[in-house]
């Protein structure tokens, strides 16, 4: 399982979901998980980025269809609980707890960044 300096993930487990810590960078040149970062505070967060510009909600809903798509929940399973114009922000996937947080551990533990335009891993 991937650990962070203090062995603490950037999501919890609940029993209708997972609540996922994000910082966002948008316009970063691609879709993709970049793995997990440590605030100043002490606090994990997953290291995403997205092609959209943060306009209009454009770089939040990629952001959400990112990690629908790398979990394998419904898109409609996915929402923006906090930080609509921060970097960083709170995820909710609604759905099996124990088996989103296994889809991202085996992401991180893959190394994964995400398909391109052509399928392929980046």
């Amino acid at each position: 399982m991937p650990q962070t300096e203090g062995n603490e993930l950037p999501w919890r487990i609940d029993n209708d979901g997972v609540t996922i810590s994000v910082r966002l960078t948008p316009k970063g040149g691609r879709d993709a998980i970049d793995g997990i970062g440590e605030l100043s505070d002490g606090r994990s967060v997953l290291l995403a980025r997205v092609r959209s510009v943060p306009e209009d909600g454009a770089a939040n809903q990629a952001l959400l269809k990112l990690l629908a798509k790398a979990t394998g929940v419904p898109a409609s399973a996915a929402d923006l609980v906090s930080g609509h114009t921060s970097r960083l922000k709170t995820v909710r996937l609604a759905g099996e707890g124990s088996g989103i947080a296994e889809a991202l551990t085996a992401l991180l533990a893959a190394g994964s960044r995400g398909p391109n335009k052509r399928g392929k891993k980046a």
